[in-house]
């Protein structure tokens, strides 16, 4: 019988994350820094929303784009936030999670043979997603000699006519790395010139320490170039509702909303009640959350440079990204071999591009307990 999958889809690589995770899983007393998940548990205002609106029968579509009060409310808060304003009514639309976005921002966007640029390391999907939506990802190194920023020289280079797009992620998964108000705006700058969307997933928006999230949309300029992607997912520990939005000018949501009419319907309703309770009545729940994050973000990065482990401090999400070099192990090694030997979970940074070739990344969204167990695990095995 004939092999029926297509080429482009064949040609990708499984996630390098799920391969550790599998491991895992089948390992008793494991310490996993290599999951990218809150162990907060939902907010309890988001939660009371959700159980009251299934207890209330809600349980059918909404519209297309989603609940109307919802998309106000994302809109008010982008207002809130970052100074940039949204007409509910065509310009938000409601999606399952940041990841249906990114894929149908690009689906919208790209032709054969357009490519996108993606600085990486970057997160795992944003490479195959570019291919599944036809066009060609161009990626850009980015170096822990520069904090991980992007270097917009790099972009205005890797730029051609074909270029459609650039697909930014800030704060960034694996670094933590949050670009700086100078770098966006040099990305604005070339986005401008080269008449380039800019496709800006902010998903880790409020979870950043001692400096600013910078959303580009806010920028001279940028909104009509704009497609800002957002969640609840990792600011309101909110995965599994598997809730998110995209935040365009109508012009260019129209295409994203005609995708996801046809292969969604629908965003669960259950899920945008329980969002729609985050935005009002949470804010306080995620600056708890961004502390103890802090908290731990020092305490690991502080313990892994100890240990001669480099690593660039992160400033958002909750990822940092190692340089394991000095073990004398490369990154994949040194993850298969620490989580045999002494049950810690870590990432390969390859997972997440050529350019995190002698890394790791390690999530602290765990306790402070476990971290200093992964720590002290760690310390054992380099110390073999």
């Amino acid at each position: 019988m004939r092999d029926f999958i297509s080429r482009r889809v064949d040609s990708l690589p499984v996630s390098g994350i799920r391969r550790f995770f599998d491991i895992a899983a089948t390992m008793k007393d494991v310490v996993s820094l290599g999951i990218g998940e809150p162990d907060f548990p939902t907010p309890p205002a988001a939660m009371r929303a959700g159980l009251a609106a299934l207890k209330r029968g809600e349980t059918h579509y909404t519209s297309n784009a989603g609940l109307l009060e919802l998309r106000q409310a994302v809109s008010r808060h982008l207002e809130r936030l970052y100074g940039v304003a949204y007409d509910p009514r065509d310009e938000v639309l409601i999606t399952v999670g940041v990841s249906e976005a990114l894929s149908i921002a690009l689906a919208a966007m790209c032709e054969p043979g357009d490519e996108v640029i993606v600085p990486e390391p970057s997160y795992v999907s944003y490479a195959p997603e570019v291919v599944f939506a036809g066009g060609t990802p161009v990626t850009v190194p980015t170096r822990a000699a520069d904090g991980w920023q992007v270097s917009p020289a790099a972009i205005e280079r890797a730029a051609t006519r074909r270029t459609k797009a650039i697909l930014m992620g800030s704060p960034n998964n694996p670094t933590g790395a949050v670009a700086s108000r100078a770098t966006m705006a040099q990305v604005s700058r070339i986005a401008k010139k080269r008449d380039l969307v800019v496709v800006s997933d902010e998903i880790y928006d409020q979870l950043v320490y001692g400096v600013e999230h910078v959303c580009i949309a806010s920028l001279p300029g940028m909104r009509a170039r704009t497609i800002t992607l957002g969640g609840f997912s990792k600011d309101y520990a909110m995965t599994g509702w598997r809730i998110g939005y995209a935040a365009a000018p109508r012009a260019l949501l129209r295409g994203l909303a005609k995708i996801h009419q046809y292969t969604i319907m629908s965003t669960p309703t259950v899920a945008q009640h329980a969002a729609l309770a985050a935005l009002r009545s949470c804010a306080r729940d995620v600056e708890r959350m961004r502390r103890e994050y802090d908290r731990r973000r020092r305490m690991l990065c502080d313990g892994l440079n100890r240990l001669g482990l480099e690593c660039v401090e992160p400033r958002g999400a909750f990822y940092m990204f190692p340089n394991v070099e000095s073990s004398g192990l490369d990154e994949t090694r040194f993850a298969e071999r620490l989580l045999m030997e002494q049950k810690v979970a870590v990432v390969p940074g390859t997972a997440f591009g050529p350019g995190g070739a002698g890394h790791v990344r390690c999530a602290y969204a765990t306790s402070t307990d476990r971290i200093a167990e992964a720590l002290r695990r760690i310390a054992k095995f380099l110390g073999r």
